[in-house]
């Protein structure tokens, strides 16, 4: 019965791990959890051999890769992109243009408004609020906006980021490459859109029927 216990729990053992067994011994060939103390008794030291082998290659990798870490003061940033370390200081235009309204906010460098108007806000009431000339208005609005409290000297660069797709979309678009951007144009140096995407979720609302 002993036999076929020490036989069962040797079969257990993988294949690569049941050559490390010798079976001619008899204290071996019991189950494992005695051959722990078996090995322990005779002083093997290949578990901490292998422990200080790993430690040595965490250490070796941690300092190779201590010269692209940027608060490194001996860094080399000759393999990271330039935007992976260096602060942003663009000012950023947001346009959020949606079929009822259209929504632009001027934030500095920290992400601290500046000037945040809607088309409500220069006088359009209701459906007028929604429009294409409401849109336009607004943007010429806040261009002047700009140029009146002397904010054009601070501006270095901007990011024009939209969100939604209102008409209030393509009119901030016109203002800002007609003659009321004329100032704006040349500080923009990157455009982004910040449409949220619906992904999963909950059931969408029925879609309107008309006709």
């Amino acid at each position: 019965m002993a036999n076929s216990t020490a036989l069962r729990a040797f079969r257990s053992v993988c294949a690569s791990c049941r050559t490390s067994f010798p079976t001619a011994t008899p204290a071996l060939a019991r189950p494992l959890s005695q051959s722990h103390a078996v090995r322990a008794a005779k002083g093997d030291s290949t578990m901490d051999k292998n422990l200080t082998a790993i430690d040595q290659h965490m250490f070796s990798r941690a300092s190779s890769l201590g010269s692209v870490i940027p608060n490194n003061p001996n860094a080399d940033f000759g393999n990271l992109a330039k935007g992976e370390w260096e602060e942003d200081d663009r000012h950023h235009l947001h346009v959020y243009a949606h079929k009822h309204n259209t929504h632009i906010t001027l934030t500095d460098p920290k992400r601290n408004p500046m000037v945040s108007v809607s088309c409500g806000n220069i006088g359009f009431k209701k459906a007028g609020r929604g429009s294409y000339d409401a849109a336009y208005q607004l943007t010429a609005f806040v261009m002047l906006r700009i140029r009146d409290m002397g904010w054009l000297p601070r501006i270095k660069k901007i990011e024009l980021a939209y969100r939604g797709f209102g008409k209030g979309r393509e009119a901030v678009t016109k203002a800002i490459l007609g003659s009321e951007g004329k100032d704006i144009r040349p500080l923009i140096n990157k455009l982004s859109d910040s449409t949220r995407l619906k992904f999963g979720g909950t059931r969408s609302k029925k879609p309107r029927r008309l006709g």
